[in-house]
């Protein structure tokens, strides 16, 4: 099922953006960002989501990330985003000419977490693979979008019933880039269940 005739609505829509054949590109603005407390203390709740409502407990979500940016912590990938202190994203943000890292942010009732590997600042797109089972989830991520691999599994507290996930982009200092989404399709769970392993 493709993502966009899900009929997804935004969650702080962005001031600029495009959404024409299967893409969406938006344009980011600076100071927007998501991140609760923990750390750093302040609590930024402003970056634009688009996202899909489902009560369906058994899914994976396929998007293709494209990028070009030059601004420290700019970003973009997938999101859930229940409310102000329970949602997750995963993305790439930029550091600096030579690193940008890799990861992915799980917040529950309203403190976040920020798990990263660094990759080269030369990589200018990446797949991902959000899927669900129950209120478990599981990101994956892929150069080509054939071969992914795990970047975490994870529980969220307040994602057991109906959920909103879908797409994120964000500026979270005086950055602004075109965040370029596509191949959105929603398929059959592709994160195997651990009976499906121990088969194998």
């Amino acid at each position: 099922m493709e993502f966009l005739k899900c009929s997804p609505k935004w969650t702080r829509e962005p001031k600029k953006y495009v959404i024409q054949d299967g893409k969406v590109v938006i344009t980011t603005e600076k100071e927007t960002d998501l991140w609760a407390r923990t750390y750093y203390g302040f609590q930024n709740d402003n970056a634009p989501v688009l996202q899909i409502r489902t009560e369906e407990q058994y899914f994976s979500f396929i998007v293709k990330t494209e990028f070009d940016r030059d601004k420290r912590f700019d970003q973009c990938g997938v999101a859930m985003y229940l409310d102000s202190d329970n949602w997750f994203k995963a993305s790439i943000e930029y550091e600096d000419e030579k690193i940008q890292r890799l990861g992915s942010v799980v917040t529950n009732h309203g403190y976040s977490d920020w798990a990263t590997t660094d990759i080269s600042s030369e990589i200018k797109s990446m797949w991902y693979r959000f899927s669900r089972r129950g209120s478990d989830y599981c990101i994956e991520c892929s150069q080509d979008g054939v071969n992914f691999k795990q970047m975490r599994i994870f529980h969220m507290w307040e994602g057991a019933g109906e959920i909103v996930f879908g797409i994120y982009a964000a500026s979270p200092t005086e950055g602004s880039f075109d965040a370029v989404f596509s191949h959105m399709m929603i398929t059959e769970c592709m994160w195997k269940s651990d009976a499906e392993w121990r088969v194998e």
